[in-house]
């Protein structure tokens, strides 16, 4: 697990890191589009009610999987790329 942890933070290129997170992200839309259309349905059922807990927790689930969804299917293994920190900043250190 390390080694590819180290790989994927060098930016080597590897097919199957760059499928496997691009499925996963690909999969947190799908998530994200479930999650808001069962929503949607149970905010819009003719008897009004007030928003549950659960309604809650589901609307942070929509916003959250949207996010790494995206962030996943767009970048990739590209979001564990290692970026350079200038020496004032400290030293981060695996």
């Amino acid at each position: 697990m390390h080694a590819i942890l180290l790989r994927l933070g060098k930016g080597d290129r590897w097919w199957a890191a760059e499928i496997a997170l691009r499925a996963f992200g690909a999969a947190l839309l799908g998530m994200c589009a479930a999650a808001s259309w069962w929503l949607r349905r149970s905010v819009a059922q003719p008897p009004a009610h007030a928003a549950t807990l659960l309604e809650f927790a589901l609307a942070v689930l929509i916003v959250a999987s949207l996010a790494l969804g995206l962030a996943f299917l767009f970048e990739g293994p590209g979001l564990f790329r290692l970026i350079p920190v200038p020496g004032r900043h400290g030293q981060f250190t695996l």
